[in-house]
């Protein structure tokens, strides 16, 4: 668990390249959490795991970064 929330939070599988640009999760039953693991500070997204999961099957947008 972490922050004072005690929320516990999961690594993106996709966080291996070790610069740190990873994405975390922390499920519960009702809301699934997200965050940049570098921007902290910056809050976090708090979806319906129905919502989690539909966001889950859209297609990838190509960004500067990723093309």
């Amino acid at each position: 668990m972490s922050e004072s929330t005690g929320l516990e939070w999961f690594k993106s599988s996709y966080c291996g390249s070790g610069d740190g640009n990873c994405r975390e999760m922390a499920p519960t039953p009702t809301t699934s959490h997200i965050r940049d693991s570098k921007a902290l500070g910056r809050g976090r997204l708090t979806v319906t795991p129905t919502t989690w999961s539909a966001s889950l099957s859209l297609p990838r947008v190509a960004t500067p970064e990723s093309s």
